[in-house]
């Protein structure tokens, strides 16, 4: 990989001791933070950026060395913030991109996002009041409330804590999810499948 493309990529910023995600930064800012002794790697992508004189190891996630108090940031509401929060994933009857109904593949563009109260009835645009959901459970939901269309939340959606980190969780390496956390929303348990099949 090429330096110009290595330094245009981004990097996990985590806060010192406690490991809570503070931003996602460049790779050259990065590398400054390191080598000013105020961060340290907690994981590598296994590329390097060579010098004359010198190489560098490129992280994907660095920490800093001493705790910083940052006030909590509000996460903006957005459909694709939801629909990545959710991985995909139907709240209802757990689908995902991949999966195959009705003899098609489920794609990612075949996700929708489901008001859980209709905005017909009052509903909001807000991250607890909106969910990922397939688009045969969003029709078969209609303007009804889950339980009287018969369906189920799979999970009570959750407030990510800061948007940016939603949209990073979702175009970020895959390394990033373990230091990214959305209130312990747990989106991959198939225990609940309460799809009328």
């Amino acid at each position: 990989m090429s330096g110009s493309t290595t330094i245009q990529n981004r990097v996990l910023l985590l806060n010192g001791s406690t490991w809570e995600p503070l931003a996602v930064i460049t790779v050259a800012r990065a590398l400054n933070l390191l080598m000013a002794g105020k961060a340290i790697i907690v994981e590598e992508t296994g590329v390097f950026l060579r010098t004359v004189r010198e190489k560098f190891a490129i992280p994907s996630v660095i920490a800093l060395q001493t705790y910083i108090n940052v006030p909590r940031r509000r996460a903006h509401w957005s459909r694709r913030g939801v629909l990545v929060r959710d991985g995909y994933i139907c709240i209802y009857c757990g689908v995902r991109p991949g999966a195959i109904v009705k003899n098609k593949v489920v794609a990612r563009s075949d996700m929708t996002v489901d008001h859980i109260l209709p905005r017909s009835r009052g509903g909001k645009d807000t991250w607890t009041n909106t969910a990922c959901a397939c688009a045969d459970c969003n029709h078969r939901k209609g303007d009804k409330l889950p339980n009287e269309a018969g369906l189920k939340l799979r999970w009570e959606p959750k407030t990510p804590r800061t948007s940016y980190l939603v949209i990073a969780l979702g175009t970020g390496p895959a390394v990033w999810r373990r230091y990214i956390e959305f209130e312990s929303l747990d989106v991959g348990d198939d225990t609940n499948n309460s799809r009328g099949e």
